[in-house]
């Protein structure tokens, strides 16, 4: 029976080969079923994520208790992952609803207040098995109204070891010139500075922002490092695009049934996540 597995389960090897793990924000049983079936189908591991908007309330309780139900369902390494915790207090609830990985981003703080609290995080998953991922340096970009939050801090090389040395995480996101949400305009990723940092890490690279950014860039960054590329806007804007199929097909047929109206939604994140896993994995897939 599958179990859920952690990041310390599948990076490492993920960076030996220079490929990729996709990881996918989740906000509900539609985002749950379609990736995994589409992860399954491409003989992908997989990681979902949840963001803490989504699990206020009873939704941590829908999402892991979802995610801990079906992953036996599928053949597939499925990590389940708390995606941009800024306290411990939303960490301790991820590893008490039996999340298997986590991610404290202390990224807009004072650095060593970003070392002390993801040292705690660290502290508190380890006993659990839970992996932890931190943040260093800043990835800025866009929140879900459209509106700019933050200020890019690009990660200096020289600082990720003693950083992981004192925090004992498990995988470092990075801040190489990718944003959050939806670009204004391309972005042009800094590789060399990937690099730099790939050549010192002791621990597997994440990347977040890896919506809109251009196929050629994620290629390379994958090539150079990134075993995790975070996505959410780009399966954001795909459902919706489904969506507005599926309300012309109930304005053209409304005694459509459920599984017909949800079909054209379905199909158009299905696509992104298959276009997604398979970028992940182009490297692999060329050699």
């Amino acid at each position: 029976m599958n179990t859920l597995r952690t990041l310390r389960d599948l990076l490492p090897e993920a960076r030996k080969s220079h490929v990729a793990v996709p990881g996918f924000d989740c906000v509900s049983d539609v985002y749950v079923r379609t990736i995994l079936d589409t992860a399954q189908e491409e003989r992908s591991p997989v990681i979902l994520m949840a963001l803490g908007r989504d699990l206020a309330g009873r939704g941590i309780n829908y999402i892991a208790g979802l995610v801990r139900a079906v992953a036996p369902c599928y053949d597939i390494p499925v990590v389940l992952h708390l995606d941009h915790a800024t306290d411990i207090q939303s960490v301790c609830r991820a590893i008490d609803h039996g999340f298997s990985s986590v991610m404290f981003d202390g990224s807009s703080m004072p650095y060593q207040q970003n070392v002390d609290l993801s040292a705690r995080t660290v502290e508190l998953a380890r006993p659990h098995g839970v992996s932890v991922e931190a943040e260093l340096g800043c990835v800025a970009g866009s929140d879900l109204g459209g509106k700019r939050v933050g200020q890019t801090v690009l990660t200096e090389p020289d600082d990720v070891v003693a950083f992981v040395r004192a925090t004992g995480v498990d995988a470092l996101a990075v801040s190489i010139g990718t944003e959050h949400g939806v670009y204004a305009a391309a972005p042009k990723l800094d590789i060399e500075r990937l690099q730099a940092i790939d050549a010192v890490s002791p621990v597997p690279l994440v990347m977040h922002g890896g919506s809109g950014t251009p196929e050629g860039q994620v290629r390379e960054a994958i090539r150079h490092g990134i075993t995790k590329f975070n996505v959410y806007a780009d399966c954001r804007l795909a459902l919706n695009a489904g969506f507005a199929r599926s309300c012309e097909l109930i304005r053209q047929r409304p005694d459509e049934l459920p599984d017909g109206v949800f079909k054209p939604l379905v199909a158009s994140l299905a696509a992104q996540v298959r276009a997604k896993i398979r970028l992940a994995r182009a490297h692999a897939m060329l050699t």
